[in-house]
């Protein structure tokens, strides 16, 4: 029986509470969420290209994410 490597269990990992659930999908939660992110305001902490460099995120995703900080008023900070 294989090993079970942690990079391919995160298939398994739960995400706790539901910040951005119905907005973004798990993978870009599950990037969040283990950099501690699960917040409007500790999202604002960091800037578009640190986001985009996180697993999960692409175009779609921060297209989506973006779209939802502008409805509540919340911006990246700037580069």
């Amino acid at each position: 029986m294989a090993k079970c490597l942690s990079s391919i269990c995160m298939v398994n990992h739960v995400v706790e509470g539901d910040f951005l659930q119905g907005i973004i999908a798990m993978p870009a939660r599950r990037a969040l969420e283990k950099e501690k992110i699960n917040s409007l305001e500790k999202l604002s902490d960091y800037s578009e290209k640190e986001i985009m460099q996180l697993h999960g995120f692409g175009k779609n995703t921060m297209g989506k994410l973006k779209i939802y900080m502008k409805e509540n008023h919340v911006s990246f900070k700037d580069n």
